[in-house]
């Protein structure tokens, strides 16, 4: 059984109700806030190991929630619950720093099984040691034990879900890999057309990190007609 903190930020009761009782039975410790203020509070007293963030709240917008965790450097996993199957939307939240997001009306089964992939992901096998612990490519270095990244000798400081495509792409230098297998390696399911924004948006973060001029990169290159790379 799990024993990771959820924060449920959801302003309908009965919703919210359900989705509680339903993460506590998985062995989730759930704690449930109905505004975004309210969120924000109990996130920064307590940090949670995973959000769920409805992006309709009585006081503010659940990308305003986003937004203001991650500029207080909380790198935990955000998983989006947005109403609305609009392309805007979820790139939207993604590009404020969402990990991934579910389109109302989701199955129990399907939240319960994003909110594994992301815990698993982002705390379960990037600390797992490995042999080679460091990986270097270039003056590029990313330590797998310490989960420390530096780049032309400058840490940085990344989400567990760059984290997690980082690693991967640098255990295949020079290596083209689809968006659709970053999308099953990373995220832990199959990739389709709205899933490849997903890996877009996200290696476009990485590059604002790692990148001297992210809008003509150098490390992370695109393959076209393929997906990505990390070039050494």
């Amino acid at each position: 059984m799990a024993n990771e903190k959820l924060l449920i930020v959801e302003d309908e009761r009965a919703v919210a109700r359900g989705l509680v009782y339903a993460l506590e039975a998985e062995g989730y410790d759930v704690t449930w806030a109905r505004t975004g203020v309210e969120a924000l509070e109990l996130a920064r007293r307590e940090p949670p190991d995973l959000i769920t963030l409805d992006l309709r709240l009585p006081d503010m917008s659940g990308y305003d929630v986003c937004r203001a965790l991650r500029s207080e450097s909380f790198r935990q996993p955000v998983l989006m619950l947005t109403a609305k199957d609009e392309e805007l939307d979820k790139v939207l939240g993604l590009e404020l720093g969402a990990d991934d997001y579910v389109v109302k009306p989701y199955s129990l089964r399907e939240l319960t099984s994003r909110i594994r992939a992301l815990l698993r992901r982002a705390y379960g096998d990037l600390a797992a040691p490995s042999e080679d612990d460091v990986k270097r490519i270039g003056d590029l270095e990313v330590d797998l034990t310490r989960m420390v990244v530096r780049a032309g000798g400058d840490e940085v400081d990344l989400t567990p879900i760059e984290f997690r495509l980082l690693r991967y792409l640098s255990a295949r230098p020079d290596v083209p890999v689809s968006r659709s297998g970053l999308m099953e390696a990373v995220w832990g399911y199959e990739s389709d057309v709205s899933s490849d924004r997903t890996v877009d948006v996200h290696i476009r973060h990485l590059r604002q990190k790692i990148e001297r001029d992210p809008a003509n990169p150098t490390r992370i290159v695109t393959v076209r007609g393929v997906g990505y790379k990390l070039q050494g």
